[in-house]
């Protein structure tokens, strides 16, 4: 016991140490880019800009970070322009404009910087600062998945797959994915879980399925993880097991996926491997019902319209009824025409 402490006290010294060096080499060499970008070392300007967006031995400073992207962007530094995108585009250090993102996007990627290109292809896809246009978003997506964007190539198989901008070819579907998926693209291997496991393009095959969602739940993809907690659930391809199905349910509901928060809700509002406890429910039900998700919304309607672990309340039915019917689940509007006729 002893010899463990001992370990234990050298291992939390080096990590220590070693944490410290690499905060100073990092503190060095923002000072180090610092000189440089102030000379106008393009190249200086785009990594000191890069130090501050993630704040990297210095205090994270996004309008510092845009500061020294614009100075290097204007100088034609190909990946500050793309990073000058994606700060207008997620609204860091700016104000949120897609606009302007779509601006500076193309600059880059005019100059076949494939994130750039990648990115491009997004915004023509979901018509964020530019009218929609899956043509445009196909062409994009191909220049940066022929780069070997590995991003790029998961999100055109997407558009393969489900038939958008081009002729539906699953065979081109599982052709994208498996490039990025092999290059250890955690959402791409999801993808692949769920091609597999619906036999699309391939010879259904739930074992696979699990395999490539292993693959990412494993890295961390809560897409993956959730998937993954479904296959155990079900028992596809792997012995079914409840335990194992939360498990991987509380690893993606962590990280705030609503899916799993929903699935989590139905597991204890069932007692599926664990004791019925529609409080639990309820809490789960909330958390994917914040995020938009229909289905847990009508979930909380359910519970307040029957008094099952809250409070009979058909105000707050009609409330979640009304949500999950503005987003789409049909069941809930039904519930919702039912009350409101009633008088709630």
């Amino acid at each position: 016991m002893r010899l463990l402490k001992t370990r234990f006290t050298i291992q939390v010294i080096v990590a220590i140490v070693s944490f410290g060096i690499g905060l100073s080499a990092m503190a060095l060499d923002s000072k180090e880019q610092t000189i440089l970008a102030n000379q106008g070392d393009a190249s200086a300007q785009n990594k000191l800009g890069f130090i501050y967006e993630r704040g990297l031995g210095v205090q994270q400073d996004y309008d510092e970070s845009i500061k020294w992207y614009l100075k290097a962007a204007n100088q034609g530094n190909a990946s500050a322009q793309a990073n000058v995108g994606m700060m207008y585009r997620d609204g860091l250090g700016v104000q949120q404009d897609y606009t302007e993102a779509f601006k500076w996007y193309l600059k880059a990627a005019d100059q076949g910087n494939s994130r750039a290109q990648f990115s491009l292809g997004l915004l023509y896809k979901d018509g964020l600062g530019v009218q929609k246009d899956y043509a445009k978003a196909i062409t994009w997506m191909t220049n940066a998945a022929n780069q070997d964007d590995s991003n790029a190539q998961n999100s055109l198989g997407l558009m393969y797959k489900d038939g958008l901008g081009v002729q539906q070819d699953y065979a081109k579907a599982i052709t994208w994915m498996t490039s990025a998926a092999n290059q250890d693209d955690s959402n791409a291997q999801n993808s692949l879980g769920l091609m597999y496991k619906d036999g699309l393009g391939v010879e259904q095959d739930y074992s696979e399925a699990v395999r490539w969602y292993l693959k990412s739940a494993n890295k961390g993809d809560a897409a993956g993880q959730r998937n993954l907690g479904l296959m155990y659930k079900d028992g596809l391809g792997v012995e079914q097991s409840y335990s194992e199905t939360i498990k991987w349910y509380l690893k993606s509901a962590n990280q705030g996926y609503a899916d799993a928060q929903n699935d989590l809700g139905i597991v204890y509002s069932q007692g599926l491997g664990v004791q019925k406890n529609y409080i639990e429910a309820h809490n789960w039900y909330l958390k994917a019902a914040n995020q938009g998700h229909a289905h847990a919304q009508k979930n909380l309607g359910l519970m307040y319209a029957n008094g099952i672990g809250v409070q009979q309340n058909y105000t707050e039915a009609v409330n979640w009824y009304s949500k999950s019917c503005e987003n789409g689940n049909q069941d809930a509007c039904k519930h919702y025409k039912i009350l409101k006729k009633s008088g709630y």
